[in-house]
């Protein structure tokens, strides 16, 4: 009898992480995503690589961050292709890696709302010390924009895919106006059509 329960209780046990739900697993998150035909993480990494190499690399931005960091800030990228795409992640990541270069300093447009609601409880609600208080109206102005947009084109047949993404980033200077840089990349996906994950 002993043994039977034995044996019950080692089954029971080894039932129980089946049980539980799936189990879960970390991936790695640079590598290459292949679920989908829509744009994904792949994408992103690519295009933000891409752009970062060629904006540091072309000539009159090399020359011009030798010596100091511009201050830039980026608007908002246009989604011009027929998906829901968080271009506000793929800009971030460009943000990231040029501020993790050295040669750039950005502007946060998204905090400015924070940044005056902190400027005016320091200086109307009495609580702050006028001589500690952070001045207003000394911040610096971005020289630069960045902005840019994203679109796309999609054919289908009856058998096939055929995805075709474009992303251009632009550098305008904000005192003359002239376009200082522009780059672009390119993404084609082909699958075939039992393979719409979008």
């Amino acid at each position: 009898m002993k043994l039977i329960r034995t044996i019950i209780l080692i089954s029971t046990l080894a039932l129980l992480p089946a049980c539980g739900g799936p189990a879960i697993q970390y991936g790695d998150a640079t590598g290459v995503e292949t679920t989908s035909m829509g744009f994904g993480s792949t994408d992103l990494q690519t295009i933000a690589a891409k752009l970062v190499d060629d904006l540091l690399s072309f000539p009159p931005i090399t020359q011009e961050t030798m010596t100091r960091r511009p201050v830039v800030f980026v608007d908002t990228i246009k989604n011009k292709t027929t998906e829901h795409i968080d271009t506000e992640s793929i800009t971030d990541t460009i943000q990231t890696k040029l501020i993790q270069s050295g040669k750039f300093r950005f502007i946060d447009m998204t905090a400015v709302k924070a940044m005056q609601a902190q400027f005016d409880f320091q200086s109307d609600s009495g609580m702050v010390d006028p001589m500690k208080a952070v001045a207003f109206g000394k911040q610096i102005g971005a020289e630069y924009m960045l902005y840019g947009n994203m679109s796309s084109i999609v054919k289908r047949d009856k058998k096939n895919q055929d995805i075709y993404y474009k992303f251009s980033l632009k550098l305008i200077n904000m005192q003359s106006g002239i376009l200082e840089w522009m780059g672009e990349k390119e993404i084609r996906k082909v699958g075939k059509k039992g393979f719409i994950a979008m």
